[in-house]
């Protein structure tokens, strides 16, 4: 037995400082006189639940939510395995606390509560040595990056440096969830200034202090750290995050066939919001290909949503054309519709005739099925929209998916009072459960934590090289064949708690559409569930 980190053996006070080879007070007897620990701990030995039960009472001892998550992040720090076995115990109290809605506060405040290094700042003013930058990552075999720019956290807006709160987070659901060893993950910032004039006049700002490059300055520094990013890992999966409008699409359009990379705003929204579709179609009788959809917010998520729920009404037999008959997408300027100038070519694609309906109006013409919001603008559900839905459809599907809570188009037991109970409602944040008809019904998160980790251990299980759109698809049925049986209590997702069995079965539908796909090499059912198995990380001590 030893403790490692790479090559180097770590003895004394250098051992307790590594997170990832620290075990604190549950090193035993032998293992302090051998690494040179003996007067550096208190002499109890504990077993890793007892430091779980002292370190959950410690998280309760924690009022706010920003502070929790502060606790949380240090002793990430301090003891990754007991981090994550703490996490993946209490997953559904901590879930909020570690990513949605408190990471963004953290982002908000990253300069203030910023404790230590974690994962890399690709700075502009670096670019002439990005591979330099991505050589010296802390660990050398990595299987998942994600990467910010820091331009559109959740719906809080351009937070630049502070944008890593959100590839942190992001990863260590990974690790909690799919079971990506935390070792072979790394956290990016790609930080080419901010235009957030809080941040530019804070002296306390640990990013870039310069207004945000643009344009062909941007676009050839994202070309260079891919490039750096292929060079020095060809075969890991890098996940774009909160990359504004302008830049996500274009950026997962020119590189998803170059490697192994997706966009988890646009590719991962839209598959939980699929899956929980298909749980509220069998709520409801109607199939996915027959709902009539509302989309509130034209942006590249949402966008990417409907693409995504239209690729699915294809598979349920729909043409192409039929099924976009079935959108109504709409912006800060109304209805899109062909007559105006100002749409790019995806959003063109869901331009009706006509002029430029607002959301009640048009609830009102069409009879919606389905309202989905990624608007960002708290409260755009109005009373009077939804009670107009509600009294068109027997069960009207609501998703306020904003996040966080605050941009949330709706609050799920003003939904609930204003239609009799009747709505089935997907939330993008945390809500606690409602009271209908004298039940408690939990609120489903469409939360995407439900698909990406799955989609890590996918890939690192299979050996894919690429995220195809049928993996995507095959996930988000794998998801609502989850949820079936929840739906009819009014829950259209599985319980948040048992999100790490769910990853599982996620996994194994991507990594078999990865397969058929020709993306990974030739494997069947049998052998996938055991690559699942054999790389799905357990927080525990090694022997």
């Amino acid at each position: 037995m030893g403790a490692k980190t790479g090559d180097t053996t770590l003895r004394g006070v250098r051992l307790l400082e590594s997170p990832l080879d620290n075990r604190g007070t549950a090193f035993t007897v032998a293992q302090r006189r051998e690494f040179g620990l003996v007067g550096l701990l208190p002499p109890v030995v504990e077993t890793l639940q007892e430091q779980v039960d002292r370190a959950y009472d410690a998280f309760l001892a924690y009022d706010k939510p920003i502070n929790r998550h502060i606790y949380l992040r240090q002793l990430q720090d301090m003891n990754e395995v007991l981090f994550y076995r703490l996490v993946t115990e209490h997953l559904e109290e901590m879930l909020p606390v570690v990513y949605t809605p408190t990471v963004g506060e953290a982002c908000q405040r990253f300069s203030e509560i910023y404790r230590r290094p974690r994962g890399l700042f690709v700075s502009y003013p670096d670019r002439d040595r990005l591979r330099e930058v991505i050589a010296n990552r802390p660990n050398r075999e990595v299987d998942v990056i994600v990467v910010t720019d820091g331009q559109r956290i959740l719906g809080l807006g351009d937070q630049g440096a502070g944008g890593m709160g959100i590839p942190i987070g992001k990863l260590g659901l990974y690790t909690a969830v799919g079971g990506i060893h935390p070792a072979r993950t790394l956290p990016i910032l790609l930080d080419v200034g901010t235009d957030n004039e809080e941040l530019l006049a804070d002296p306390r700002y640990l990013g870039w202090r310069e207004r945000r490059v643009t344009g062909k300055e941007y676009d050839e520094f994202v070309d260079r750290f891919v490039e750096a990013v292929r060079a020095e890992l060809p075969d890991v999966l890098l996940q774009w995050e909160d990359f504004a409008t302008p830049h996500a699409r274009p950026i997962l359009a020119r590189y998803r066939d170059q490697l192994l990379t997706f966009n988890d705003d646009i590719q991962g929204t839209a598959a939980v919001v699929v899956g929980a579709l298909a749980s509220a179609a069998a709520v409801t009788g109607r199939s996915l290909r027959e709902q009539r959809v509302v989309m509130l917010g034209a942006g590249s998520a949402a966008i990417g949503v409907a693409d995504t729920i239209r690729a699915a009404m294809v598979a349920e037999g729909a043409t192409d054309e039929q099924a976009g008959q079935n959108f109504w997408v709409i912006d800060v300027h109304g209805l899109l519709v062909e007559s105006r100038d100002d749409l790019s070519p995806e959003q063109r694609r869901y331009a009706r005739d006509g002029k430029p309906f607002s959301l009640e109006e048009l609830v009102e013409r069409i009879s919606a099925d389905v309202l989905i919001g990624l608007s960002t603008v708290g409260g755009a559900f109005t009373e009077s929209v939804v009670r107009t839905m509600a009294s068109k459809v027997d069960r009207p599907v609501i998703f306020p998916l904003s996040n966080p809570t605050s941009h949330s188009e709706a609050d799920p037991a003003d939904l609930a009072e204003w239609t009799g109970g009747r709505a089935l409602i997907a939330t993008g944040s945390p809500y606690p459960p409602l009271e209908i008809d004298g039940r408690r019904v939990p609120v489903a998160q469409s939360n995407n934590v439900y698909i990406f980790p799955a989609m890590g251990l996918a890939v690192t299980a299979a050996r894919a090289t690429r995220v195809t759109d049928n993996m995507l698809v095959a996930a988000a049925k794998a998801l609502g064949t989850a949820a079936a049986g929840h739906g009819a209590s009014g829950t259209l997702l599985p319980p948040v708690g048992t999100m790490r069995e769910v990853a599982h079965e996620v996994a194994l539908a991507a990594a078999l559409a990865a397969v058929a796909d020709g993306v990974a090499p030739a494997a069947d059912e049998d052998e996938l569930r055991a690559a699942l198995r054999a790389n799905q990380w357990q927080p525990a001590y090694p022997d």
